[in-house]
């Protein structure tokens, strides 16, 4: 696989800083700005595909929220529809940690 060079810049203490923990983990500073970058992007990546969900649902819900009416000063909003309640408890269920069943993901059942 070809290699590509990136140059970056950083303070002299950061530098040294790098340079003693990659000596301690016996890597050259290189391997180890990669291994600690990728290790970086795959828990990046967890967490976005953990949320994934929960922000398709905050998309959806300001997309929906667009064609609303504004509300007016000093007049109540509207009660929700059923449907709105039910989107509400899920969006809620998915913000406390359980899933569309109801189970907390991660959790023994």
């Amino acid at each position: 696989m070809a290699k590509a060079r990136i140059s970056i810049s950083l303070d002299q203490d950061q530098a040294e800083r790098i340079r003693e923990h990659a000596e301690r983990a016996g890597m050259d500073v290189s391997a180890y700005l990669v291994h600690a970058a990728t290790r970086q992007m795959a828990e990046s990546d967890a967490i976005e595909e953990q949320f994934a969900e929960v922000d398709a649902l905050i998309a959806r819900a300001e997309q929906a929220a667009d064609g609303l009416p504004a509300e007016r000063d000093g007049e109540p909003a509207a009660e929700l529809t059923e449907q709105e309640r039910r989107e509400v408890e899920e969006a809620l269920g998915l913000v406390h940690g359980r899933d569309r069943k109801g189970r907390h993901p991660g959790h023994a059942a």
